[in-house]
């Protein structure tokens, strides 16, 4: 007879434990630097999860939009993905092959994410750059998203400890003191930490610019939160707010040992 409660009490322990992790859509490649030929077929992975916890993930619908930009125009890669499961939920992978020297920024507009502990709809515009061959640089193009984050500084080839510094822009106009997240996509090595450790907290400036220096090698998110201006329709119908993120991956690799 105590079962069910027992139950019950775990899930309401871990929905409170989970309210207070950052949601986080990621948009992870195989690599952000493509030198030689056996690098050119790329592999991307697409979850919606806590990074820095390694989940648990969420359920993602069908993507409205994924793509690639280059200095060609825009490709769209939506009849790639393939889907997968992660801690029981879907998620999509996706594979693209390099076939020219360049920038690639891929980007992904997922479906909208209905977040009950919050009361709100969720939607993470999210971006990633991939350089191939040294090519002719495209890192500082925009996708056009809502909300983004303009990187300032090249988002590929970064060492740990450089500091990553973007511009939040919605509909292209910077955002004093937006709200930044980030996180690191733990890779197994490390622990989670503290809740005040699994997510940092930034707050750009008037001008919508923020930095963060990344201690540790590896592959970090940053996401910049704003209330969109237009309500989407809940699971009951009616209207509810939505939490638009400009969301872009940014790789940080090891130092180098030196003799």
């Amino acid at each position: 007879m105590q079962q069910p409660f027992i139950r019950g009490l775990i899930l309401g322990t871990l929905l409170l434990s989970g309210s207070a992790l950052a949601h986080f859509q990621t948009l992870i490649p195989s690599t952000d630097i493509v030198e030689r030929p056996d690098q050119r077929e790329l592999q991307l992975d697409l979850r919606f999860t806590h990074p820095m916890s390694q989940g648990p993930a969420m359920e993602m619908a069908e993507p409205e939009r994924f793509g690639v930009l280059t200095d060609t125009g825009p490709e769209d890669l939506l009849p790639s993905l393939e889907p997968y499961q992660v801690d029981g939920q879907r998620a999509f992978r996706s594979r693209y092959a390099i076939r020219r020297p360049g920038d690639h920024l891929f980007y992904l507009q997922p479906a909208p994410y209905w977040e009950p502990a919050e009361g709100v709809m969720i939607v993470h515009y999210t971006k990633v750059l991939v350089d191939a061959y040294a090519g002719e640089p495209g890192w500082e193009q925009a996708v056009g998203f809502p909300v983004e984050i303009e990187p300032l500084v090249a988002p590929y080839g970064l060492w740990q400890g450089n500091l990553f510094t973007g511009v939040v822009r919605k509909n292209g106009q910077p955002v004093p003191f937006a709200r930044v997240e980030v996180e690191w996509l733990n890779d197994g090595s490390l622990p989670p930490p503290p809740d005040p450790l699994v997510t940092q907290q930034l707050r750009a400036d008037a001008n919508g610019t923020f930095s963060y220096s990344m201690p540790f090698a590896g592959w970090w998110g940053f996401a910049a939160l704003i209330e969109a201006d237009r309500p989407l329709p809940g699971p009951d119908g009616q209207p509810v707010g939505v939490e638009e993120g400009g969301v872009i991956w940014v790789q940080a690799h090891p130092l180098p040992v030196r003799p």
